[in-house]
């Protein structure tokens, strides 16, 4: 395992607190270490403004004692209400304060013991005392409140063991994967919404969460929601939406952040949840607690560091982890100018998160894949993301991986030595199938080679059963951002077919047999000479996923209808290097002859290639979709609205807005035979930001990170 410094495992369970309220008081951050006269002075210059220096309350925020303050957090964890002062405290800059600082006012607040050594351990990067901190309730007890917590926590005893085969085949009413499945559908056989219902839908709750770029996917089992953003993960219960822990991820001080977080996934098996974080950690939790049980960093503290660079110079975890055979499996991506030797996919053992084998998505000198790459040596090979969680195929026992692009054109450009060799650039824009039990490349298919263009296929690869031509096929089937989406056999990787969604022009033709790709040659690259490409380079379809019915073998795929202008800009050898982008952009240009509607949402018979609906907006569709048994398609648009439409005509059914735009991953679930639909709001993403221009009048909140939960009305008593 690699050494790093250890993050505070701050397992908490804490319940809203009205000292949310306090807009006005501001904490000044200062030197970890204080003891209690430094809590005291920290309190009296920024807090008491609010709370009054008697912990009373005031006009701007409410007591921070009393009956009511302790009955709140008496039974709450050890560090819960520092790990909210941290996280919340001032509303005006949240995370300023140290957590040296957070534990210190803590103490001080509750009376609890000296502040000192807890504020010292913090400091050091050590585990927090697991005793309570001093919470005893100021007044007369409330009878009620231990059955009301017994009752508030009650989902968490409910709570059993996920088994393989309850991933191999989940119940309906269970999300307990990114897509749900292995197969990565992202469809969901539930049907008490349906088309006539789904008029009816109405809130059920909503959650505020810590801030994050929103690329959120919840996990639900036995009535429990597992949620991540930033460095916090939640257990909601998931009918109410009571909090029932959390965990706060402390980041060391390296420049990364809690809201650059865009994991995607969390993924749970046994009695464990296992999330990854923005230093690089991966971290199984107890599902029934919080409590860390063991975390591995799979990236060392250089290779995950932002100090003193930019963030395209670092790794990250940004797709999140599925399990396979008893392992933790997630892939690491990383910016344009890492000069490491590509990226990697990792499993880790889920007892101990021990490292059980790597595969280099940038072939290596002496790899096979390793000649594909222009001679160039190992570290002027760039690129090979895996930003998206994979899928597998427990009787194949393979994991299936989309790879990204490289970043740095010139590498597979550029003579060496006089001439260019073979420059393919394995295993970018590939599909891998990797052996769940060494890691060891089964079979790729290289999508598009040499992509000079920025045009990913990391995508999802959706795992479906299709009988084409009177014949069972397994497939796997996975889209590019030009929206042109291939087929392969599950088992050897064979080409079955391609259906390319009409918005490119960069392939102008597909051998029948391979796959093989003829890419139009008025775009091949010449320096310094801008050509005309559809898409541009955020692509005609991007991370929001795609759903594909598996009864109808009907994908649903959101995209976008934008060009660019594209230059090839070499730069000097020395430059080269050293890696970062030598692809020059102009942006999004509309296509020729389209009109003020630039998004799309279509669906597609993937059998016979033919389009069934197609509904088009101006408002990008920013959103992943999800497809259910109740014949419904939901996902979202840059204009915060989040629908519901008719799965065969495209209709829309059922529309609400949101408070801001839904870029995330919707799901549904039940629990106590009522089915919810749940999706989150922020926006604050890359994919968010590249479609602001898309639609300049739209102009969105500064929406905090918002969790919205839908179901329909109860049935009337007679």
């Amino acid at each position: 395992m690699v050494s790093v410094r250890r993050p505070i495992p701050l397992a908490l369970s804490l319940g809203a607190l009205a000292m949310a309220a306090a807009s006005a008081c501001v904490v000044w951050a200062a030197d970890p270490g204080g003891d209690v006269a430094r809590a005291r002075t920290l309190f009296s210059s920024g807090c008491a403004t609010c709370h009054a220096a008697d912990l009373s309350g005031g006009q701007f925020g409410p007591p921070l004692t009393g009956a009511t303050f302790a009955g709140k957090w008496r039974v709450q964890p050890s560090g819960a209400l520092a790990t909210y002062i941290h996280d919340r405290m001032p509303p005006s800059a949240p995370q300023s304060l140290s957590t040296a600082d957070a534990t210190a006012l803590a103490a001080f607040i509750t009376r609890g013991a000296p502040a000192g050594p807890a504020a010292a351990a913090a400091a050091e990067g050590k585990p927090a005392s697991g005793e309570a901190v001093g919470l005893a309730p100021a007044g007369p007890s409330d009878p009620g409140l231990a059955k009301a917590q017994a009752d508030r926590l009650a989902p968490l005893a409910r709570l059993t063991p996920v088994t393989d085969a309850m991933l191999q085949k989940p119940a309906a009413g269970e999300w307990l994967m990114w897509r749900r499945t292995y197969g990565s559908l992202g469809f969901s056989p539930l049907k008490q919404i349906d088309k006539a219902s789904v008029k009816g839908l109405a809130q059920a709750w909503s959650w505020s969460l810590a801030p994050s770029q929103n690329e959120i996917t919840p996990l639900i089992h036995d009535g429990v929601m597992f949620v991540q953003s930033g460095t916090t993960v939640q257990a909601l219960g998931a009918a109410k939406g009571d909090l029932l822990w959390q965990y706060v991820h402390a980041l060391p001080e390296n420049g990364a952040t809690a809201d650059s977080t865009r994991i995607k996934t969390m993924a749970i098996y046994q009695d464990r949840l296992f999330a990854g974080f923005v230093d690089g950690h991966v971290v199984a939790l107890d599902m029934k607690t919080g409590k860390a049980v063991w975390d591995h960093a799979v990236l060392t503290f250089e290779e995950a560091s932002n100090r003193g660079k930019a963030d395209g110079d670092t790794f990250h975890i940004d797709g999140g982890p599925i399990i396979a055979k008893g392992k933790v499996v997630l892939g690491v991506s990383l910016g344009t100018n890492t000069a490491r030797g590509g990226c990697f996919i990792i499993a880790l053992d889920v007892r101990d998160g021990t490292e059980k084998w790597r595969f280099n998505t940038v072939a290596q000198p002496g790899q096979p894949g390793g000649d594909t790459w222009n001679g160039a040596p190992a570290n002027e090979r760039f690129g090979g993301g895996a930003w998206t969680p994979g899928s597998y195929d427990p009787d194949l026992n393979l994991i299936y991986f989309g790879i990204g692009n490289t970043y740095t054109a010139a590498t597979l450009l550029e003579p060496r030595g006089g001439k260019v060799t073979n420059n393919d650039g394995l295993y970018t824009d590939s599909t891998v199938a990797l052996d769940a039990d060494t890691g060891k490349l089964a079979w790729h298919f290289q999508h598009v080679r040499r992509d000079v263009w920025d045009l990913d296929w990391v995508f999802e690869q959706s795992l479906v059963d299709l009988t084409i031509d009177g014949k069972a096929r397994k497939l796997v089937v996975t889209g590019g951002k030009i929206a042109l989406f291939d087929a392969l056999d599950r088992a050897t990787g064979k080409y079955a077919f391609s259906r390319d969604m009409g918005l490119q022009n960069l392939v102008l033709g597909i051998d029948p047999k391979t796959g093989e790709k003829r890419i139009n040659p008025a775009l091949e690259p010449e320096a310094g000479k801008p050509k005309f490409m559809c898409p541009s380079p955020i692509g005609n379809r991007n991370w929001p996923a795609t759903a594909i019915d598996p009864a109808s073998g009907v994908l649903y795929v959101p995209m976008l209808e934008f060009c660019t202008d594209w230059t090839y800009a070499p730069r000097s050898a020395a430059e080269t290097a050293k890696g970062g982008v030598d692809m020059k952009f102009s942006g999004m240009v509309r296509r020729p002859g389209a009109d003020d509607k630039m998004s799309r949402l279509a669906a597609v018979d993937l059998k016979t290639g033919k389009t069934l609906w197609t509904r088009r907006e101006r408002a990008p569709f920013i959103g992943a979709v999800l497809a259910t048994g109740g014949g419904l398609v939901f996902t979202g648009d840059r204009d915060r609205y989040f629908r519901a439409f008719d799965s065969a005509t495209g209709k829309v059914l059922w529309q609400t807005r949101l408070n801001g735009p839904p870029s995330s991953f919707p799901v549904t679930y039940t629990v106590g035979g009522q089915q919810y639909v749940a999706v989150t709001t922020g926006g604050g993403n890359s994919w968010d930001g590249s479609t602001a221009s898309a639609a300049t009048e739209i102009v969105n909140p500064a929406a905090g990170t918002t969790l919205w939960v839908f179901k329909l009305p109860a049935p009337a008593r007679r």
